[in-house]
């Protein structure tokens, strides 16, 4: 029960471990699950940190149509590691999958924010200045865009 529970309901999973180690019964904590869980840190943050950079170069690509082919050619590159990096965590961790949708509601700001940083810097030579009015306040793509290893903006 326990451990299907890991599987399927993280979150009660945690709460039960917890319940479980405050009230020392040691027959209802699932050990190989909870040391899973903690040699892995928190791979929410690392899923995050991976959906930040992720979603930062997708919208460059949408946005930044005028970036030489150099500059494009890289963050293809970056957002086929990213997105690789977390469809493993996803593999991995089967809690994250439930978590992802969460995620990059709480990336997409720090992406968005990264991507206008990158936008103002531009030379207006090779490529043009943006204004943060191009780039949309919530997020433009949908989980499935973000997550297909085939799909790009155009």
């Amino acid at each position: 029960m326990i451990n299907n529970l890991y599987e399927t309901d993280y979150v009660q999973w945690t709460q039960l471990q917890i319940e479980a180690l405050k009230a020392k019964d040691w027959k209802s904590i699932d050990f190989e699950h909870l040391i899973e869980t903690l040699e892995m840190g928190d791979p929410k943050e690392t899923v995050e940190s991976n959906l930040i950079i992720l979603i930062a170069h997708l919208l460059k690509l949408a946005v930044q149509k005028d970036a030489p082919d150099w500059m494009t050619n890289r963050w293809y590159n970056s957002i086929d590691e990213h997105r690789k990096r977390v469809l493993k965590a996803q593999r991995k961790y089967k809690p994250i999958k439930k978590y992802l949708p969460t995620a990059i509601e709480n990336s997409y700001p720090d992406a968005r924010d990264l991507a206008i940083k990158e936008g103002k810097r531009a030379d207006g030579c090779k490529v043009m200045k943006r204004d943060e009015s191009e780039y949309p306040n919530n997020c433009p793509f949908t989980f499935e865009q973000i997550l297909d290893e085939n799909w790009y903006p155009n």
